[in-house]
C-alpha cells in the first residue's frame, strides 16, 4: 500500500552517516549515505576524524554532521522516499562521542527556519565545536582515577558494566571539565552521539538510551542511577547537580516515544506530524537488533579485530569484558568482548604457510583451510598426547593485556602440566589450527559463567553462534568455532551487509511504534514474527560436538594458566623498568 507506515533508522559511525528505511514487514525500502571524507566540504577529515598526536585525542567536528544529515535528506527524498509515511524515527551513534550544547540550544532547536540548513543555524548551540571520538586515547590519568574512585578497576566493573577506558565519556567529561573550565560551565547539556541524533529530529534535548548510558561509567546498572561518588569524580568544581543536569534523566523503556519529529523537517522535507521519535541507541546494542537475538545466543563478529556479543540475563561483570543493558528489553543484558588481533593476526599465518607452498596468490585462504581441518584438535597426535596452545598478537592485545608477540605452551590435562615451548609441531601448517582454536577458546573462557545448557542433556553452550564480518565467509573457520564453542542449533552466518546497526534503529523504530504495549509485547516477540530469516542466515557449520567440546573444555584450564604466566611476566618487566 502506498500510504502504509515506513520507519527511518539512521546509523552514524565513524566514517559516514547511512539513513535506512524499512516497512512494517521490516523489508527495507530506501537506503542512502553520506561518507565523511568524500562527501563533506569545508571540514579536512581524514577516515571521519581529526587528530592531535601531541594529547593522543581523536575528535569529530559536529557541524560535519549537521551536514551529513541535511545531504542525506536530500538524498533519500532523490531515491523516492515520501516522508510523510515515516511513522517512527530511531538511530544508532558510535559509542562513547560526547557533544557539548549551550544554554542557547534548545531555542535555537525550537526557532529553526525550514528555509535553510541545519548546518548554517545550529553552530551557535553548541558550547564546545569537536565531539570525542571513540578511538580517543586521551585520558589515561582520568581513567586511572575512575578505576580508583569505587575501590579496584573490578568494584567499578560491578557497578557500570566496565572498568575504565579512555573512550567511555565520564573519563572525557572529567577531562574536558579541566581542560575547558570554561566551556563546561558554559555547557548545559551533555548527549552522547545517539542522543544527539534524536535530539536533532525532536527539537528539544533527548535523553539517553537505556543501553547506551551504560558505555560512561557513570551509570550504576544494578541500581539504574548514576552513581554519586562517580558523578562528583566527573563533576569537578562544578559540583554534582551542576553535571547530573547536564546529562538528565535516562528512561528505562527503551522504546518509549520521546515525542513528534521537529516542525522545522514538517515543513523542510515533509514529515508527518504524528511521526514519533524513540530513543537512539549506541552502535554495539544496534547491532544485536539487526536479528531477534535471543538469550543465550552469541554473535562473533570476525573483522581485522574480534568482538563477541551475547544476550544474557545474567549480570556477571569483569574488568575484561563489557555489559550493558538491553536497548529494548528490561531483564536483559547485552555481554561484550572487545579484542584487537582477529583477521591480521590470521592473515599472518595464512601467508607463512602459503610461502611454504610458495603460491602464486599469497592471498588465498585454501591452504590455511586445508590444513586447519587435517591438524587435530590441540594438535594432539593422540588423545594422551600433550594439547597445544599458542597466543599470536600482531598488535599490542587488551584481552588479555599482552604486548605484540606470539608464545606457545603444552599442557598435559591428565597432569595439569604446563610447559613452553618455541613453537607448535608442524610449523607453519599446526599454527592454522592453534590460532583460530586460540581465539575462540578465549570467547569461551570469558562467556563460561553466563551461557546456559540449552537443554537438561547439554552442558551449557550458545544456542546459536552467528558469524559475521570478512571471517564469517570461511566455513572451515566456522566449523572450528562450533567445536569450541558449541553451539546446540549450529553456526549460522548473518549477512546484512554494512547495514546492522541501521537495521537495528529501524527495526527498534517498529517495535516501539507497533508493539502491543498492553501485552508487554517484547521486542524479540514482535521482530521475531515479522524477521526473515532466509534473507539474512545461513547454517555454515554444525555446532555442538560432544567428545571434541569436552576435549576443548579440559584446555581451557591450561588455556587460563598460560595467560596468567604470560601476565606475570609483563608485570615483571614493568616493575624491573621502574
Amino acid at each position: 500500500m502506498s500510504n502504509s507506515p515506513l520507519y527511518l533508522g539512521f546509523d552514524l559511525s565513524t566514517q559516514q552517516l547511512k539513513g535506512l528505511v524499512v516497512d512494517s514487514s521490516l523489508k527495507k525500502i530506501h537506503e542512502a549515505k553520506f561518507d565523511f571524507d568524500a562527501d563533506s566540504k569545508g571540514f579536512k577529515v581524514t577516515k571521519g576524524v581529526l587528530v592531535n598526536e601531541a594529547e593522543h585525542e581523536v575528535f569529530a567536528p559536529v557541524a560535519l554532521w549537521l551536514q551529513a544529515i541535511d545531504t542525506l535528506l536530500t538524498r533519500l527524498k532523490d531515491d523516492g522516499l515520501d516522508f510523510s509515511r515515516i511513522k517512527g524515527i530511531s538511530g544508532s551513534g558510535m559509542q562513547h562521542g560526547s557533544v557539548f550544547w549551550n544554554a542557547d540550544a534548545e531555542q535555537i532547536l525550537a526557532q529553526l527556519d525550514p528555509n535553510k540548513s541545519l548546518q548554517s543555524q545550529l553552530d551557535g548551540a553548541f558550547a564546545h565545536p569537536f565531539s570525542p571520538n571513540w578511538q580517543d586515547a586521551s585520558t589515561q590519568k582520568e581513567c586511572d582515577e575512575f578505576d580508583a574512585a569505587l575501590g579496584s578497576e573490578s568494584e567499578l566493573a560491578a557497578a557500570t558494566g566496565s572498568k575504565a577506558h579512555h573512550r567511555f565519556t565520564g573519563p572525557q567529561i572529567l577531562r574536558f571539565q579541566r581542560k575547558y573550565p570554561d566551556k563546561y560551565i558554559k555547557t548545559v547539556r551533555i548527549t552522547l552521539v545517539s542522543s544527539w541524533i534524536a535530539t536533532i529530529f525532536l527539537g528539544k534535548f533527548a535523553p539517553f538510551d537505556i543501553s547506551d548510558v551504560c558505555g560512561m561509567n557513570l551509570w550504576d546498572i544494578k541500581a539504574g542511577k548514576w552513581n554519586e561518588k562517580l558523578l562528583e569524580l566527573a563533576a569537578g568544581p562544578a559540583g554534582v547537580e551542576s553535571l547530573r543536569s547536564k546529562l538528565g534523566d535516562v528512561p528505562e523503556d527503551g522504546g518509549c516515544h520521546l515525542g513528534s519529529v521537529s516542525s522545522y523537517f514538517v515543513n523542510r522535507h515533509g514529515f508527518s506530524q504524528d511521526c514519533t521519535i524513540v530513543a537512539s541507541t549506541g552502535d554495539n546494542p544496534a547491532t544485536i537488533l539487526a536479528l531477534p537475538l535471543r538469550s543465550n545466543d552469541a554473535m562473533v563478529s570476525l573483522g581485522t579485530s574480534t568482538t563477541f556479543l551475547m544476550s544474557t540475563s545474567e549480570y556477571k561483570p569483569d574488568p575484561s569484558t563489557h555489559f550493558f543493558n538491553s536497548p529494548t528489553t528490561a531483564g536483559l543484558y547485552m555481554f561484550m568482548l572487545c579484542y584487537k588481533n582477529g583477521g591480521l593476526a590470521r592473515e599472518k599465518v595464512r601467508n607463512a604457510i602459503n610461502a611454504s607452498a610458495s603460491l602464486s596468490d599469497p592471498n588465498a585462504w585454501e591452504e590455511f583451510d586445508k590444513h586447519l581441518l587435517s591438524t587435530p584438535p590441540l594438535a594432539q597426535e593422540s588423545s594422551s598426547a600433550p594439547m597445544h596452545l599458542g597466543l599470536y598478537f600482531p598488535r599490542p592485545e587488551i584481552i588479555p593485556n599482552l604486548p605484540v608477540g606470539e608464545w606457545h605452551f603444552s599442557y598435559d590435562a591428565a597432569s595439569d602440566k604446563l610447559t613452553r615451548t618455541s613453537t607448535v609441531p608442524g610449523t607453519p601448517h599446526s599454527d592454522a589450527r592453534i590460532i583460530v582454536e586460540s581465539q575462540f577458546l578465549s570467547l569461551r573462557l570469558r562467556s563460561r559463567d553466563l551461557v546456559t545448557a540449552p537443554n537438561a542433556s547439554l552442558p551449557a553452550q550458545p544456542r546459536r553462534i552467528y558469524l559475521v564480518g570478512g571471517g564469517s565467509r570461511n566455513t572451515a573457520i566456522a566449523r572450528v568455532a562450533g567445536q569450541v564453542l558449541g553451539g546446540s542449533e549450529g553456526v549460522y552466518k548473518l549477512d546484512v551487509g554494512e547495514n546492522a546497526c541501521a537495521l537495528g534503529a529501524a527495526y527498534k523504530a517498529v517495535w516501539a511504534v507497533e508493539r502491543d504495549e498492553a501485552s508487554g509485547e517484547t521486542f524479540e516477540a514482535l521482530i521475531g514474527k515479522r524477521w526473515r530469516e532466509d534473507e539474512f542466515v545461513e547454517r555454515i557449520a554444525d555446532g555442538y560436538d560432544a567428545e571434541v567440546f569436552d576435549r576443548y573444555g579440559a584446555a581451557l584450564k591450561g588455556f587460563e594458566r598460560m595467560e596468567a604466566v604470560l601476565l606475570a611476566e609483563e608485570r615483571d618487566k614493568d616493575g624491573k623498568k621502574v
